[in-house]
C-alpha cells in the first residue's frame, strides 16, 4: 500500500497508542488495565505502523529486536517476583517503598507490583510484535 494518508495517519496513531498504552499500564494495579492490556495496546500501534509503512520501517522505528524486549520483560517480571524473598516473604508478594516519607506525609509509593507490570508489558509487547512481524514478513 502506498497511501500517503495511511502512512501519515499510522505514524501519528502509533505514537498516540504508545502513550495510551503506558497510561493503561500505570493505572493498572488500582483499576482495570495493567501490563497485559498496555502491552497489547502498544503493540497495536507498531502493528498499524507496519501495515501503513512496512515491517522494515516498523523494525527501524522500534530500534530493538522484539524478542529482546520480551526477554528483558521476562527478566524484570522475575526480578520483581524474587524481590519479596529478600524480605523473607513468599515469591511475588507485593513490596512497597515510600520515597520521601515523613511523619506527616506518606511520600511517593513505589511497589514491586509496578515493576512486575512493567515486565508483563514488555513481555506482551515483544511477543506480539515478534509474532506479527514474522507473519507479515511471510506474506
Amino acid at each position: 500500500m502506498n497511501s500517503v494518508i495511511l502512512r501519515a495517519g499510522t505514524s501519528y496513531l502509533a505514537g498516540l497508542l504508545l502513550v495510551f498504552s503506558v497510561y493503561m499500564m500505570l493505572r493498572g494495579h488500582n483499576e482495570p488495565g495493567g501490563g497485559f492490556i498496555g502491552g497489547l495496546t502498544g503493540a497495536t500501534g507498531f502493528v498499524l505502523y507496519a501495515i501503513g509503512c512496512s515491517v522494515g520501517e516498523a523494525r527501524k522505528a522500534l530500534r530493538v529486536l522484539p524478542q529482546t524486549i520480551a526477554v528483558w520483560g521476562l527478566g524484570i517480571a522475575l526480578a520483581a517476583g524474587l524481590f519479596a524473598a529478600v524480605f523473607g516473604d513468599a515469591l511475588f508478594t507485593g513490596q512497597w517503598l515510600f520515597i520521601g516519607a515523613t511523619e506527616d506525609d506518606k511520600g511517593l509509593p513505589l511497589s514491586s507490583v509496578l515493576v512486575f507490570d512493567i515486565g508483563v508489558y514488555l513481555v506482551v509487547f515483544g511477543s506480539v510484535l515478534t509474532l506479527v512481524f514474522a507473519m507479515e514478513e511471510e506474506i
